[in-house]
């Protein structure tokens, strides 16, 4: 669903019947991980999907590697391949990735402030 979502939107912006600025940054940054990923990007720095990998022990290789590729896509992340073997492969912010970290930041710290409310909530 995530995916129509983001292929929906990119596709109303291509053909300027979008208006809506809110859920063109929502649509670019949804998946369980690309937040995450873009925060550790944007704090570490350069990082192999080996690392990349180990940050997050639950996600499948799979859904790693589609969510890199659509951030790669949407110019949030680069992605360099160096010519030796094994192939080696780093993952970086973009400046426009880079240019999220204040919305990701306000993000953490809006959490932060927020957690006990959550905690005593009643469910």
């Amino acid at each position: 669903m995530q995916e129509n979502l983001r292929q929906e939107t990119l596709k109303k912006v291509k053909n300027g019947k979008f208006n809506c600025e809110k859920e063109l940054t929502l649509s670019v940054i949804s998946g369980k991980w690309k937040i995450t990923m873009i925060y550790h990007l944007g704090k570490d720095g350069i990082m192999r999907f080996s690392e990349l990998k180990k940050l997050f022990p639950k996600i499948t290789h799979k859904v790693l590697t589609t969510q890199l590729r659509e951030l790669e896509e949407d110019g949030i992340v680069k992605r360099q391949v160096f010519p030796e073997v094994p192939p080696k492969v780093e993952y970086s912010l973009t400046e426009l990735g880079s240019s999220l970290m204040p919305i990701i930041d306000s993000m953490y710290f809006w959490g932060k402030e927020n957690m006990k409310h959550f905690m005593n909530k009643d469910n």
